[in-house]
């Protein structure tokens, strides 16, 4: 008889246990994929339809999208907006890296005139029950930008009132508005300068 050696033996025992666990999760993985990945879009589609009127566009919004640098070299989305195949506004990420805790993820929809449509946070750090009213359902405070837009006679007005703007602060916390307004004006003033967004072609489903 053929006797194995305690250490071969405990290392086969490892290689088969590690062989077996990475297959189930390779299988995990394969199966539970597409449903993750409907569900990030449904969560994105829901975000999206808060602040884009359906009115104004009847194509998969989702997939209409092209990915940009912002002026912060950050990789940001913009869900472009179509209504019987006529641009009629988008969805743009906004990136504030300034906040009070670190950097504020936003979502700026816009019509074909660069009004805004509405304004939401979707990811940040801020400190709950004072930077935390960015949220919309902590505080109406995100909904002032709606209707707005920026130009050359008002981007002064685009800053907290401490700052000589148009936008309250929040007691005890200026940060962080600060750091929204600034973000969603330097979207708009980028999102003006580029001339091909509904042209491109759709990339985010490949790189993102």
């Amino acid at each position: 008889m053929i006797k194995i050696h305690p250490i071969s033996k405990a290392s086969a025992i490892l290689t088969l246990f590690a062989i077996v666990t990475t297959g189930l999760v390779t299988a995990t993985h394969i199966l539970t994929k597409d449903k993750i990945a409907t569900e990030k879009n449904n969560a994105v589609l829901k975000s999206i339809n808060q602040i884009m009127p359906k009115s104004l566009y009847n194509n998969e919004i989702t997939s209409d999208c092209r990915l940009f640098t912002d002026p912060n070299q950050q990789t940001i989305r913009v869900f472009r907006a179509r209504l019987n195949d006529q641009p009629t506004g988008m969805v743009i990420e906004s990136i504030a890296p300034d906040g009070y805790n670190g950097r504020i993820d936003l979502l700026i929809g816009l019509n074909s005139n660069h009004e805004i449509q509405g304004v939401r946070s979707t990811s940040h750090n801020e400190t709950p029950g004072l930077g935390d009213k960015i949220e919309f359902k902590k505080s109406r405070w995100i909904t002032f930008f709606n209707g707005l837009t920026v130009n050359e006679s008002n981007i002064k007005s685009w800053a907290v009132r401490k700052d000589g703007g148009q936008f309250d602060q929040f007691t005890g916390a200026t940060i962080t508005p600060r750091a929204v307004v600034k973000s969603v004006k330097e979207s708009l003033l980028w999102v003006k300068q580029q001339n091909q967004i509904f042209e491109l072609p759709s990339n985010c489903g490949e790189n993102k």
